[in-house]
């Protein structure tokens, strides 16, 4: 069985990742898999472990760090979230193809880790586009917009370190370049 490959996922908070990842997995020919994080924060009403994220203790996340465990990690208002090495691989020796969609910092460590990773960068047409989808959400203060926008601009910056940028301006279409982009490496 021919080994799947590891797709890194990223773009700004907003740009349509979440959206464009699930017309992507309608598409059975890429026999997708989506990988689980693992996190030491307690689980939330309704969250299973295994599923929704695996769960740990801190002491037993920070152990995995020193053993390099995982493909990237990241400590977030008190909590460890990171990428469990063995699970991807597992998935990946199962012919599978495995998407990680991550935020820019992840993504860096896991291209320096697994240098043929396919990293695809998802681009808003327009600061100004974004800006008015994630308002569109209604969900966030003024002050947190302004947060994930200066954010935005950050990652913006990285795009050139993904071998592929995608500009999303149709969910529909963007998924197709993603899954033209898969098929051509598979």
């Amino acid at each position: 069985m021919k080994k799947g490959n590891l797709i890194i996922f990223s773009g700004p908070s907003g740009v349509g990742k979440g959206t464009v990842r699930e017309v992507v997995f309608q598409d059975q020919s890429l026999n997708m898999a989506y990988s689980i994080s693992a996190t030491s924060r307690l689980p939330r009403p309704g969250e299973i472990d295994g599923k929704d994220y695996f769960f740990i203790t801190k002491e037993e996340f920070k152990k995995r760090i020193q053993q390099d465990a995982f493909l990237e990690y990241a400590e977030f208002v008190g909590n460890y979230y990171g990428t469990p090495r063995s699970y991807v691989n597992q998935l990946l020796n199962e012919g599978k193809n495995v998407m990680l969609e991550i935020e820019t910092n992840g993504a860096l460590q896991v291209m320096k880790k697994v240098p043929d990773a396919i990293s695809i960068f998802i681009l808003p047409p327009s600061l100004e586009e974004l800006e008015s989808r994630i308002r569109g959400r209604a969900t966030e203060s003024n002050e947190v917009v302004l947060t994930r926008l200066a954010k935005a601009k950050s990652e913006l910056a990285l795009k050139d370190q993904y071998m592929y940028n995608i500009v999303n301006e149709d969910v529909n279409q963007t998924a197709k370049e993603v899954a033209n982009i898969i098929k051509k490496h598979m």
